[in-house]
């Protein structure tokens, strides 16, 4: 056996989940994302979904999607840079900077990519980084490849930024990072109080807005929008595999961040750009957002609804205030039972366990979608308290 298989073989702690009965990951869905799944051949309500405004099957995404591949194939065969860029790439752009309010928008094959690709251009080695410590993975992993001081503040903590702003050296980048919508716990960053202190200390602000787009903010635009602070923000990342349906994602900001960012960003230079049938689908997915705003409206209704219903139940839910419900169970073990457990009762909801967390702060993330009913709520609620209290996690 070859040295790095023999060393990767002694990583059986998957195996061991398996054996155990309690192994949750990658379940086969044998449907479209809807509020109702197919899983072996079974009905299973889905509440462990990112398509907040439920437009993964909408006919009118199906159809620009099937357009654009006859239109120009299923893929670009190179990367934004040199062969990759459609016309269609283009006015996608132009759509994304009107909505979020900057003067131009650069899209990515992922929202990976563009976390990876913008945090790890923009500042250098005297720089500083700044980012909330529980800012999603892309965004660590951007930070690590700038070879700029990184800091952590504590969660949504603005006395804790500002005792990091105080560290930095003066005359250097200063450049904070925060999620807009914190995919887990589903908070909303103090974006108030963050600019405050950028404006004191002359920092740049970029907001994450994978989990915000199509939920906050005017027509969906996100955290800036739903703040009144766009302006104040320097640069606004989203995702398309969310809310818009799709998969790719994009950062906006003013046209000399943007041509900067197009030209040195080597997660965009060397990456293959995002197919055709992935643009059109998000050009089609923000129409429907703008010219159907009851699907956020009630996507609101909803959320509200089960966190009540939650908090009723007995449920720790944090600071949830977000589509994004998490159900503190503070024991993996439970998490992961409790997860298989609703599976088979017809619920599909995500564990989120250490070391993704703390132990302590284990928890299952319960998401809703616009085209969730309430009467689906009610049932899933009745299902997951059920569960819980035959697991000793409520009483």
């Amino acid at each position: 056996m070859r040295i790095l298989s023999e060393k990767l073989s002694k990583y059986d702690a998957p195996q061991k989940a398996m054996q155990a009965g309690i192994y949750p990951y990658f379940r086969e869905i044998e449907s479209d994302q809807d509020t109702v799944v197919k899983i072996k051949g079974k009905d299973v309500l889905m509440f462990g979904s990112n398509s907040y405004l439920g437009l993964t099957n909408h006919p009118k995404i199906k159809e620009a999607a099937k357009k654009a591949i006859d239109k120009y194939g299923t893929g670009c065969a190179g990367s934004r840079f040199l062969n990759g860029t459609l016309d269609i790439h283009i006015q996608l752009e132009e759509r994304l900077a009107d909505l979020v309010g900057k003067d131009a928008a650069l899209c990515y094959s992922t929202g990976f990519q563009v976390n990876l690709g913008v945090v790890s251009v923009l500042t250098g080695r005297t720089d500083h980084v700044l980012l909330d410590e529980l800012d999603h993975a892309s965004i660590i992993e951007g930070s690590r490849l700038s070879f700029s001081k990184v800091l952590k503040f504590a969660h949504n903590d603005m006395d804790s930024l500002e005792s990091k702003l105080k560290k930095c050296s003066s005359g250097t980048l200063k450049l904070i990072v925060a999620d807009g919508i914190f995919s887990m716990e589903g908070d909303i960053i103090k974006l108030p109080e963050m600019v405050r202190l950028a404006d004191k200390y002359g920092a740049t602000i970029m907001i994450d807005d994978a989990h915000s787009i199509g939920v906050l903010g005017k027509n969906g635009s996100g955290t800036s929008s739903h703040f009144g602070l766009t302006d104040k923000v320097d640069l606004i990342m989203g995702t398309f595999s969310k809310s818009l349906a799709s998969l790719g994602g994009f950062i906006a900001a003013d046209k000399y961040t943007i041509n900067y960012i197009k030209h040195n960003s080597r997660s965009l230079i060397f990456s293959a750009s995002m197919t055709p049938a992935s643009a059109a689908s998000v050009l089609a997915a923000v129409d429907i957002m703008v010219s159907e705003p009851e699907r956020i409206s009630h996507l609101w209704e909803v959320s509200n609804y089960a966190l009540k219903c939650f908090r009723e139940a007995g449920f720790d839910t944090g600071k949830s205030e977000t589509p994004i419900i998490p159900l503190f169970i503070r024991d993996d073990v439970k998490a992961l039972m409790l997860t298989l457990n609703l599976l088979e009762d017809g619920v599909f909801v995500n564990p989120v366990v250490s070391p993704a967390v703390p132990k302590e702060d284990c928890l299952i993330r319960y998401s809703l979608m616009a085209t969730h009913t309430k009467e689906q709520v009610d049932i899933s609620v009745e299902k997951i308290t059920k569960a819980a209290k035959a697991l000793g996690i409520l009483s």
